[in-house]
C-alpha cells in the first residue's frame, strides 16, 4: 500500500492515526467488528487482509476505532468493504473520512460496495448509485423434502485446485471482471462443487468457514436448476448446522429452495456502484452466467 496512507488528524476531540491495516493487531480488528455486531472471526479478517488492502484508524493509545478495505481486480475495478467505525466516532464523520481516503487510493477504478442501512446516506453523498438489494439468508440448514436431482446430461463433482482456471473464467462472466487472486485464495479455503456438461464447467458453488458457521459463495450459474444443483450438496453437508448465503435472487425456484433449506432472510444490504453498474442477475433467463451468491458483502 502507498505509504501516504499513514497520517494523523483530529476528529472532534480525538487525535486519530491512519495506518496500513496489514500492520494492525488482528485481535483489535476482531474486537472492532464485534463492537458493531458483525460476525467476522479473526480468521475471516485475515483472509480479507490476504486478498485486499485497507486502512485502520487508531486513537492516541493505539485502540482501533475504524477500518476500511478495498479489493482490486485488475487496474480498473475494486470492491469496498469492512467500513467500520466504533460507536464513539460514528456521529463525528469518521466513516466519511475513511471513505474519502479509500477513494483517493482508488482513483480511476470503478467501485462497488454493499451498504448497510446506516451507511447508505454516506455513500449517496459520495455519488454511489443504488443498484439492488442483497438478501442475507441464514439459519440451520436442512435438506428439503423435495429431492433436487442433477439436471439431465450434467455431471456434479467436487472441485479441485486444477479447476481454478475454469472457475475464474465462469466467475468473470457472471461477476463482470476476472478475480483470479481472490478465487485462488477462496478455493484453498473452501469445499466446492461444480456442474459440468461435456467437460465444461457450467456452474459452481464454494463453501467455507465464516462467522457463526459456514457461508456458501460465490455461486455462479446460468439458471436456477444449475444453481440449486451446486448449492444442494453444501446444504446436505451442513445439515443441522448454521449456514449462510447472500443473494440478490429471492424469486423463483432458487429462492424457494433457499427457504426450504432453512435459509431465511435475516437482513438486507444494498449494492451500490461508482462508475459501471454490475450486471443484473435477474437476466439469468438469457442463459448468461450470473452471480447467484456473493463471496461476502465485502468481496462481492
Amino acid at each position: 500500500m502507498d505509504s501516504s496512507v499513514s497520517s494523523s488528524l483530529a476528529i472532534d476531540a480525538f487525535a486519530v492515526r491512519l495506518s496500513d491495516i496489514g500492520a494492525v493487531d488482528l485481535d483489535q480488528l476482531h474486537a472492532l467488528s464485534i463492537g458493531v455486531g458483525w460476525p467476522h472471526r479473526a480468521e475471516d479478517w485475515q483472509l480479507l487482509r490476504n486478498v485486499g488492502h485497507g486502512i485502520a484508524a487508531s486513537d492516541e493509545i493505539g485502540r482501533v476505532l475504524g477500518s476500511a478495505m478495498w479489493f482490486p481486480h485488475g487496474s480498473g475495478f475494486a470492491t469496498i468493504g469492512m467500513v467500520i467505525t466504533s460507536p464513539r466516532l460514528q456521529s463525528l464523520g469518521a466513516g466519511e473520512l475513511l471513505m474519502r481516503r479509500v477513494l483517493e487510493q482508488q482513483q480511476g477504478r470503478e467501485l462497488r460496495l454493499n451498504a448497510t442501512r446506516a451507511a447508505r446516506r454516506l455513500y449517496l453523498s459520495l455519488d454511489f448509485r443504488p443498484e439492488r438489494t442483497v438478501f442475507q439468508c441464514q439459519g440451520e440448514a436442512r435438506v428439503p423434502r423435495q429431492t433436487h436431482v442433477v439436471p439431465p446430461g450434467a455431471e456434479l463433482r467436487r472441485l479441485e485446485q486444477a479447476d481454478l482456471a475454469a472457475i475464474v473464467a465462469l466467475d468473470a462472466q457472471a461477476f463482470g471482471v476476472p478475480r483470479r487472486v481472490l478465487l485462488d485464495a477462496l478455493v484453498q479455503e473452501s469445499v466446492g462443487f461444480g456442474l459440468f456438461r461435456g467437460g465444461r464447467l457450467n456452474a459452481f458453488a464454494l463453501c467455507r468457514r465464516f462467522g457463526r458457521g459456514h457461508v456458501v459463495g460465490p455461486v455462479a450459474a446460468s439458471c436456477d436448476e444449475d444453481a440449486i444443483a451446486v448449492v444442494a450438496p453444501h446444504v446436505s453437508d451442513r445439515e443441522g448446522r448454521f449456514l449462510r448465503l447472500d443473494t440478490q435472487l429471492r424469486e423463483g425456484q432458487f429462492g424457494t429452495f433457499l427457504s426450504q433449506s432453512g435459509l431465511r432472510v435475516f437482513d438486507t444490504v444494498l449494492t451500490m456502484s461508482l462508475g459501471r453498474q454490475s450486471a443484473d442477475p435477474g437476466s439469468r433467463s438469457s442463459g448468461q452466467p450470473v452471480t447467484y451468491a456473493l463471496a461476502s458483502h465485502a468481496l462481492g
